[in-house]
């Protein structure tokens, strides 16, 4: 499950997960748990040299309960503390560095492995589909209009200022769709989900019923489970 911030991802991903009985997995949290360990060691979060050299070093760890998940940074609970405004601002520097995402891409890929085992994941990021598991049974892009995504990601973080949120999200989209590695795209084979008009259960009811309906056309198992989405006509393309 791939798409810009705001755009109803981690809630929407969870609620499937639940549903489902998958694994989860918010690879944006571990990019925010690298990032708390540059900052939290002087790194220069613009000094791309600096950041790839010590890309190896954190210890990243992501709970797959949908219903509890966590991240640990170094043997410690971060989850807090990659939502800060600090965190938040450094963020997309680091995301950018090639040996960063490298680093992750090893992490998310082992997590998904393990979680075949298990029956499935739901992942969500900007690349899952695109990068990390191309091969997904199902694969979604989540959209929302702006205005919309700034209100959800503003009460989220408990800000006043939606017009500010807005700004900020639309500056992380341009670095997100404009990097070199990995770039936010929609994945080859993904339905374009615009979740603007729809509440988070009606968005979490179109994309278990497309997994429940590849399942049925007797779909194979061997990909991640990661979701996608029936538009039921609106807004929404393959």
């Amino acid at each position: 499950m791939d798409g810009p911030s705001g755009s109803g991802k981690s809630s929407t991903a969870r609620g499937v997960a639940d549903r489902l009985g998958l694994r989860y997995l918010d690879t944006g949290a571990q990019f925010r748990a690298m990032t708390v360990w540059m900052l939290r060691h002087g790194v220069d979060v613009h000094d791309v040299e600096a950041v790839a050299a010590h890309a190896a070093e954190p210890r990243i760890v992501s709970g797959t309960d949908p219903l509890e998940p966590t991240i640990t940074l170094d043997g410690e609970d971060v989850a807090e503390e990659i939502r800060s405004a600090d965190t938040t601002a450094a963020v997309s520097p680091v995301a950018t560095v090639p040996a960063v995402r490298a680093r992750l891409l090893e992490l998310q890929r082992a997590t998904i492995a393990a979680a075949l085992a298990e029956g499935g994941i739901v992942v969500e990021g900007r690349d899952i589909g695109s990068v990390v598991w191309p091969d997904a049974e199902v694969k979604l892009y989540l959209t929302a209009d702006p205005g919309a995504r700034a209100a959800r990601r503003a009460a989220e973080n408990g800000s006043t200022s939606v017009r500010s949120t807005e700004e900020d999200l639309l500056r992380r989209d341009a670095i997100d769709s404009g990097r070199t590695t990995a770039p936010l795209v929609v994945p080859d084979g993904a339905t374009h989900l615009d979740t603007t008009p729809w509440t988070l259960e009606e968005v979490v009811d179109r994309v278990v019923a497309i997994v429940e309906s590849t399942r049925g056309a007797g779909a194979g198992t061997a990909g991640a489970r990661t979701a996608g989405a029936d538009a039921g006509g609106h807004r929404a393309s393959p």
